[in-house]
């Protein structure tokens, strides 16, 4: 209990009234008051802060009494208490009457009970607001079945086609729905049915439609009206569909229909904070379910901006028209703007971030802060302010048990206020509220808004909107246009004219086209301060016409000016990053934070990044864990796309970096094929070096990705081990073979990786390396790959070998396979074959991949190229590694070069030469992806290089 001050005089004199009167009515119960000193001190803070407890005791002094008695005064319930004692005291009521006065003479003792522990400090904001909250929903749901059971008895059971009995849902919305129920406040509910039907087996069959209707309204007349034992709760209905001229009560078809035709954005807003309350819960449950697309946009939702605007603007107006300054909910920096500030966020990114569907405005303002949306700093004043706003507002309430929320003008009553939150004076009271409400409005007043109205990137009679509205004749647009900077106005005249033009442009709604109309001229601005603009021109319309028919991204670059200045500034840099985007819309929204777009995560960081992001899937739906997957990956492709482009980034880090998103990537797909094939069949049983091993699964990496070199568009070269034994799997729905286990598994992870979904896919793969390539089984047993290697891989197959690295799966299996390359590589081989073999593999290949033109230099597949150092290097490493075992330790053919000198088998001369041609080549080959171009120079660019290459690969090879 927190410390309680002595009280002011003023308010000593109001308690000395309310006291006497409370202990003449007690000796007229007979009823001994306790001498409790601590007692005697709360009861003195709790009469002089609240009329409404004062009065209630008096007028029974029997609830103190039993309050004291019980222990209910000074414990917290547990979440069941509400439940049995309300059961308890409604047992037996067939009278509506009686019905009525037990609510009423229950509430005024739980009620008291609250303000009493609120007042005192015995309960926190939390608690306070979670008993109010699971009190209303208590007399609801047993109101409401007492009620169900009498009705049945009169008309029949509801029943639906399967001829199963239905039961009436009731929603409870706004504070009620997310938790936060104030001392006084009214319910927000809205009534649903599972369907149409007729009652069967009463007096008298009616539809279901009728039934539910005469439910909802019983209900709300024994809940709502006032009685000379007050009320239980005031009902609001207004938020159902069509409001106050909507049936009390629909099905759920009818609800689906009309949230799916006519449902606005601040009804969206409205169902944030849902929760079945009483009634059939499961059958709510699914009804939020089929409602949640209404609710939350399966994508970044920008579009939604123009209306919270207005809603915004609604709420900034209403404050000023009805001088709501002293109203704590609805007066600038009040609770609603901090509500506001929340579910903006949760109506944008609630598609896409499960967390965010939370009711509760205090774990979500958490949320967003956790993720980054907004300064920690701004969290916590919005906290703190919440904290206040919401005592403040039960003080104001529990002094009287009105439903309001402003502040008093008389000096008393502000004297008591304050003294009730803890300040002496109303004065420092005032200076606490002043600077809750100052933060709260700064914060709400910045979210959502527009440009500098100076600005004129955005009006139509900028000369650049001019231009794409038609508004100038063809000279004058194309002086405008080489004003700007553009120095192909002709092309950018047509260029718009097409786009213009475009089917799919020309199909826009009316609000997608008003949306396009303000973003080109802003685009056209922008794209003007770029060294090519008319190429990056091309590039961003490319973009308009992939994203355009999901206007949500074209309200995306309209609301976020840097976000448009990054896109152009990356479009410019290169097409692959233009590709991407128009590929993948849903990463734009990477555009928004610098702070991230720029910087590409280490491999701890992205494993973390990516566990977190998979936990907040609350689906067990395979293709939405892949469409996370694939989000993930594209989203850190190109953060490192961007870091490139802008020279943050050095080539080998550039790999690296797409190398740890691949292996995170398929850390989490086996994870995920493994339990999903466990769950079905049990676990496989496994034995490696005569021990059990536990998962017995490897994935071999090899290519680029084995060789730590991957690029923007490469595929995954991959080998499945597995360290099975004969027998079937333990456990699951269905045991079989473990061989069938492994082989399913395997299948499994290929799905997963190139499954394409809406998002798109995770990676072309490659499994030809396995033995036996395509004829091969897709997941080999390592003793079986082992024999394979020593006994008939090809030369070919060694040199793969060289640039194997096992990614994922069972460490001792990876441990294993190491040992197995080890042994395999380790073989002495005979000079002359090999040279001769990967000489005719060199050829072979050539022929394959190398289409010449003349004065042309294929930087891979000409005689002098990446292909050939490779080759060089994997053949030096092959003859020698049985004398060099440590040419084996890398896999990438930077660190194997530096191995071959380290170990005498090349001279520095011809390994710094080996390693700096390989790296200005693929420099240069990666510098042509990213401009999506084939990796050809003119012949003469690096002849020199080239011939000494060439040189090398002779005195080797030849």
């Amino acid at each position: 209990m927190k410390h309680l001050k002595e009280l002011p005089e003023i308010l000593a004199v109001d308690f000395k009234r309310k006291l006497d009167a409370f202990c003449i009515a007690s000796d007229k119960a007979n009823i001994t008051i306790t001498k409790n000193p601590e007692f005697l001190k709360e009861l003195k803070h709790v009469f002089t802060f609240s009329d409404f407890v004062a009065v209630s005791c008096t007028r029974n002094p029997g609830i103190p009494h039993g309050l004291i008695e019980s222990g209910d005064l000074h414990r917290r319930y547990s979440s069941d208490s509400y439940n049995n004692k309300l059961k308890t005291s409604l047992a037996g009521i067939k009278e509506d009457l009686t019905l009525e006065k037990t609510l009423r003479l229950f509430r005024t003792r739980e009620m008291v009970r609250i303000a009493w522990r609120d007042l005192t400090g015995l309960a926190d904001l939390a608690e306070t607001m979670s008993d109010l909250s699971a009190f209303a929903d208590v007399c609801i749901d047993q109101t409401l079945s007492i009620l169900y059971d009498r009705q049945c008895t009169e008309f029949g059971t509801p029943t639906g086609s399967d001829d199963l009995p239905l039961r009436l849902i009731v929603i409870g919305m706004g504070k009620l729905g997310g938790h936060e129920l104030n001392f006084s406040s009214d319910v927000d509910l809205i009534f649903a049915f599972a369907e149409q039907g007729k009652t069967k087996q009463g007096h008298k069959s009616i539809s279901n439609e009728e039934f539910f209707l005469r439910l909802c309204r019983q209900l709300i007349k024994i809940i709502g009206k006032a009685t000379p034992d007050g009320f239980v709760f005031r009902v609001d209905t207004r938020l159902r569909p069509f409001g106050e001229n909507g049936p009390l009560c629909m099905s759920f078809g009818a609800m689906e229909q009309y949230y799916q035709r006519q449902g606005r954005e601040w009804e969206r807003y409205a169902w944030i904070k849902a929760r079945v309350i009483a009634g059939d819960k499961d059958a709510g449950k699914q009804l939020l379910e089929k409602l949640k697309p209404f609710i939350y946009r399966r994508y970044l939702d920008f579009g939604v901006f123009g209306s919270l605007r207005d809603m915004k603007k609604k709420i900034t107006l209403e404050v000023k028209r009805k001088g709501m300054k002293e109203d704590i909910k609805l007066g600038p920096g009040g609770i609603r703007e901090i509500e506001f500030f929340g579910q903006v966020f949760q109506l944008i990114r609630g598609g896409v971030v499960p967390a965010l569907q939370e009711r509760r405005i205090v774990r979500v303002l958490r949320i967003l802060a956790r993720e980054s949306y907004f300064p920690q700093n701004v969290c916590d004043e919005l906290l703190q302010a919440y904290e206040f706003l919401r005592k403040t507002e039960h003080r104001l309430q529990e002094f009287s048990d009105q439903q309001t929320h402003k502040l008093p003008s008389d000096p008393v009553d502000r004297e008591r206020l304050a003294v009730s939150m803890g300040f002496d004076s109303y004065k420092i009271f005032g200076e606490h509220l002043e600077k809750h409400r100052k933060n709260v409005h700064a914060h709400f007043t910045a979210l959502l808004k527009t440009r500098d109205s100076k600005e004129k990137d955005e009006r139509a009679s900028d000369e650049l909107g001019s231009i794409w509205l038609g508004l100038t004749d063809y000279e004058h647009s194309g002086q405008i246009l080489l004003n700007a900077g553009y120095s192909r106005p002709d092309e950018v005249i047509l260029l718009l004219d097409h786009l213009r033009n475009d089917l799919a442009t020309r199909a826009l709604s009316t609000e997608g086209r008003r949306r396009l109309d303000r973003l080109v001229p802003l685009v056209l601005k922008e794209i003007s301060t770029v060294e090519q603009p008319d190429i990056t021109l091309n590039r961003i319309v490319d973009l308009i016409k992939t994203i355009e028919r999901r206007t949500s991204y074209l309200a995306l670059l309209i609301e976020n000016p840097s976000a448009l200045t990054h896109l152009v500034k990356l479009s410019c840099a290169s097409p692959l990053i233009t590709s991407l985007l128009a590929n993948h819309p849903v990463l734009l929204d990477e555009l928004l934070d610098t702070r991230t777009l720029y910087v590409p995560p280490q491999k701890d960081e992205l494993n973390t990044e990516l566990k977190k992001k998979l936990e907040q899937i609350n689906t067990p739906e395979l293709e939405y864990q892949i469409e996370k997957l694939c989000i993930f990956k594209q989203a850190n492709t190109l953060h490192v796309a961007a870091a490139d482009v802008t020279g943050s980034l050095p080539l080998m880090r550039v790999s690296d970096h797409l190398t740890y998103i691949a292996e995170t990537v398929l850390n989490e797909v086996v994870d995920l094929a493994w339990n999903h094939l466990v769950e079905k069949h049990g676990t496989p049983a496994c034995l490696l070096d005569g021990k059990k091993c536990d998962r017995g699964f490897v994935v071999i990496a090899y290519g680029k990705l084995g060789g730590i070199e991957l690029g923007y568009a490469s595929d995954l070269d991959l080998v499945f081990l597995h360290a099975g034994i004969g027998g079937q799997t333990t456990g699951g729905m269905r045991r079989i073979d473990n061989t069938q286990f492994f082989a399913r598994l395997g299948q499994r992870v290929v799905h997963i990786l190139t499954a394409h979904t809406r998002v798109g896919n995770l990676y072309e793969i490659d499994v030809r390396l396995r033995p036996s390539g395509s004829s091969g089984v897709l997941v080999s047993q390592i003793e079986a790959f082992s024999e394979y290697q020593h006994k008939s891989a090809w030369t070919w197959e060694h040199q793969a070998l060289i640039r194997a690295r096992a990614i994922c799966g069972d460490i001792h299996l990876i441990e294993h396979f190491n040992n197995v390359r080890k042994e395999v590589l380790l073989i002495p081989k005979d000079n002359t074959k090999l040279r001769g073999e990967v000489s005719d593999m060199r050829e072979r290949m050539r022929k394959e991949h190398l289409k010449p033109k003349p004065g042309i230099f294929d930087i891979k597949q000409d005689r002098g190229g990446i292909v050939d150092i490779e080759f060089l290097v994997q053949y030096l490493i092959l003859l020698n590694s049985n004398k060099y075992p440590k040419l084996l330790k890398w896999t990438d053919n930077v660190r194997q070069i530096q191995s071959l000198t380290e170990t005498k088998v090349i001279d520095e001369y011809t390994a710094n030469l080996l390693r700096h041609a390989y790296l200005i080549f693929r420099a240069v080959a990666h510098k042509y992806s990213l401009q999506e171009k084939r990796a050809e120079v003119p012949e003469d660019k690096f002849y020199r290089l080239q011939e000494k290459i060439i040189k090398i690969w002779k005195v080797f090879m030849e």
